[in-house]
């Protein structure tokens, strides 16, 4: 596997002006269809490292004009090396544009997105319920309305434009359906209860990262897995993911499981024992308990593959927790009056500020709001910052891709209306 970047500042700089002086002289194509990448500026870009270890083009990324806002932020050289090449022989992308349905949170930093493939949401969405409902087992018949409510279709391909086929997104899509699963039947609405939760999330985490035991024991535990819609569902779709996946990302993906589970904890502690933290507390287990399982894995959904000590350096740790982060602020700003309607008292950003800084709720809320947008404001920066000073094609695809997802992200709260409304503060 190459090495994730040059070996000098100097010659980060002059690739950083090469990338850029190339990019000016490029436009974007349509996004393309199920059969592969479309025609790509593989010479100003160079190569990136698919899941078999060779390098190949740089396939096309038709979600490029989303991240201008990484020029329109931080400015300065490398900053343009988030933004793709592609081939003049291709016409230009369609713009991004707001769309009619839903209300963004007003005042809140986003970003609209070019409208989700109608054609590539309605695939994956009929797959999607058909691995779920057939395969799994997660949902049963009186679950059907809540899981069409969802539109995982919808949510997969505004978050990941980029992938080459719809196998592809389906590999995100059972992913995040087997965490929502988890998170409705061990944490929340069905049946989930923060007494014993440890037990069952270890557990479960098992179908991620297999016991290896005994012959005596291996059976039982294999028996284990198909006990519940949670365990079923991650064992099925870990089985999927580490088919298009490498061993450093299947095991990236782990790592960020166990984070996952471990916030999961933190606040299932709390609900015992009646706790509210405080503010820096709860945005502490919000870095765990977040989306960061789903952004970190979009290299692997766009086929090609960010090499493990890139993914490692600190800068770009700094700027997936940062997305993480900040997208799941806005599920708690968006999710705000459907948990105030829901049994018993649910933790969100602007109910524990309300409470540990006496703030009114709609004082609480827009300051939530303005946390929010700290936090994409310093993700922005940090990823143009580390594109400037490792302009490599995977890591700019890396960092491409995790915004797009933060974008993507935003788009499915403001227009998931079946789910969501907005609190009546302005």
């Amino acid at each position: 596997m190459p090495e994730p970047g040059p070996t000098s500042v100097q010659s980060r700089l002059a690739d950083a002006v090469a990338l850029v002086a190339a990019r000016t002289r490029l436009t974007h194509p349509e996004p393309h269809g199920d059969t592969g990448p479309g025609t790509t500026g593989a010479e100003a870009l160079g190569t990136l490292v698919p899941r078999n270890g060779v390098e190949s083009p740089a396939p096309a990324d038709p979600a490029a004009p989303v991240l201008e806002r990484l020029l329109r932020g931080p400015t300065g050289l490398g900053t343009a090396g988030l933004y793709p090449t592609w081939s003049e022989e291709t016409p230009p992308l369609r713009e991004a544009e707001p769309t009619s349905e839903g209300t963004p949170v007003p005042g809140l930093y986003h970003h609209p997105v070019v409208p989700p493939d109608p054609a590539r949401v309605e695939e994956v969405s009929r797959r999607i319920k058909r691995w779920a409902v057939d395969e799994v087992q997660a949902y049963p018949p009186e679950w059907e309305d809540q899981f069409d409510g969802f539109s995982v279709g919808r949510y997969m391909v505004a978050c990941h434009p980029d992938a080459p086929t719809v196998d592809h997104l389906m590999v995100a899509a059972r992913l995040m359906v087997a965490e929502n699963v988890l998170d409705d039947c061990y944490c929340e609405d069905h049946g989930g209860s923060p007494v014993g939760l440890g037990s069952r999330l270890l557990l479960a985490h098992t179908a991620l990262d297999p016991v290896l035991t005994t012959a005596e024991y291996e059976q039982p535990w294999a028996e284990s897995l198909q006990s519940d819609a949670p365990r079923r569902a991650y064992r099925s779709a870990m089985r999927y993911f580490t088919e298009r996946a490498t061993p450093a990302q299947a095991d990236r993906y782990r790592h960020d499981m166990a984070r996952l589970h471990l916030g999961y904890l933190a606040e299932a502690a709390w609900a015992e024992a009646d706790h509210v933290p405080e503010v820096w507390e709860y945005l502490a287990m919000r870095q765990f308990n977040n989306f960061r399982p789903c952004p970190t894995i979009t290299d692997t959904v766009g086929g090609y593959e960010l090499p493990a000590d890139a993914h490692a350096r600190p800068e770009m740790q700094r700027v997936i927790a940062l997305a993480s982060n900040a997208t799941t602020i806005v599920n708690d700003l968006y999710s705000y009056t459907k948990e105030l309607d829901s049994p018993g008292r649910h933790l969100n950003l602007p109910v524990v500020i309300a409470e540990r800084e006496g703030a009114t709720d709609r004082d609480a809320y827009l300051k939530a709001v303005e946390l929010h947008n700290d936090l994409m404001h310093a993700f922005e920066s940090e990823a143009a910052a580390l594109a400037a000073a490792l302009p490599v094609p995977s890591v700019l695809r890396f960092l491409r891709g995790v915004a797009v997802w933060v974008d993507g992200n935003h788009h499915w709260h403001q227009t998931n209306t079946y789910r969501y409304s907005l609190p009546d503060f302005w």
